[in-house]
Formats: C-alpha cells, sequence, structure tokens
C-alpha cells in the first residue's frame, strides 16, 4: 500500500473524484502544506494557517499506478487557476500534488510537463505545486465522505 496527497480546491470533491476508483483503499480529507499544528477547518478557512484542503488516499499500487491517479487529479480541477476552484478563493483551494518519495515527484513533474505540453488548456500555464508531503491533518470527522453523508455530486452552496 502506497500514499499520495493531492489538494485541487473543495476537499470534499476532491475526495469523492477519488474514493471510487478501482485500487484506491480508503480517502481521508483534511490540511496540509501549512505551519500551524492541528489546524481547525474554520483555521484553515479563514486563510491564515498556510495548509491546503487536501485529500490524502492509500491505494494499491498493483490495481492502480501512480500515473493513474495524477491522470484523475488533473482531470477533476482546474490547474490554471491560482489558489481558486470554482465558487472558494483562496491560498487553501491552490492546486498542489504531495509527493511521499522520489517516484512520485519524478511522476508529478512528467505529467505536469505533459499536460502543459498538451495544449488542453489552451495556453494557460498550469499553475499546481509539487511539494514534499509534510505532516497531515485529519480534518474534523463530519467532512470525511460529505458527499456520500449528504447525498450530494458538488460543492456548489456548501462551504
Amino acid at each position: 500500500m502506497e500514499k499520495a496527497t493531492f489538494g485541487a480546491g473543495c476537499f470534499w470533491h476532491v475526495e469523492e473524484a477519488f474514493r471510487h476508483i478501482p485500487g484506491v483503499i480508503s480517502t481521508q480529507v483534511g490540511y496540509s502544506g501549512g505551519l500551524k499544528d492541528k489546524p481547525t477547518y474554520k483555521e484553515v478557512c479563514a486563510g491564515a494557517t498556510g495548509h491546503a484542503e487536501a485529500v490524502e488516499l492509500v491505494y494499491d499500487s498493483s490495481r492502480v499506478s501512480y500515473g493513474k491517479l495524477l491522470e484523475n487529479f488533473w482531470d477533476s480541477h482546474d490547474p490554471t487557476t491560482l489558489d481558486r476552484q470554482g465558487p472558494d478563493v483562496g491560498h487553501q483551494y491552490r492546486s498542489v500534488i504531495f509527493y511521499h518519495n522520489e517516484e512520485q515527484h519524478k511522476i508529478a513533474v512528467e505529467s505536469k510537463e505533459r499536460l502543459e505540453k498538451s495544449g488542453r488548456n489552451r495556453g494557460r500555464k498550469v499553475v499546481t505545486e509539487i511539494v514534499p508531503a509534510g505532516k497531515f491533518y485529519r480534518a474534523e470527522d463530519y467532512h470525511q465522505q460529505y458527499f456520500e453523508k449528504h447525498g450530494l455530486t458538488s460543492c456548489k452552496a456548501n462551504h
């Protein structure tokens, strides 16, 4: 089993984008990439912690590759908008790949380069950060599998 961690806006949406992929064993939403220990949702939303809303996956690499997870990451959000996804604005909603080892780093960089060269973003620069995974702080329980618990399909008007 391996871990992968991504930030791409509303963590409820990001979690839902990964939960049903064969080979993804578990997901949890939380906060990563900031300075404050044990941040709360309210603190992260206020933008003062430096953390991104993120999802941490445990996956079986014999069933799904890290490259395939990255394809899903790119497809699940707009990696060309700086500190914004849909109605969510702020550094906590940035597009970011938190890599857990050098192999993930290499694959993430190559994947981003391929995306930039593909023309898919019509000349817009991919602003996704690729940074080492640090401490991941699990979000409050009511955020875990939020869409499933509430019968939702998007983040609109829920934050």
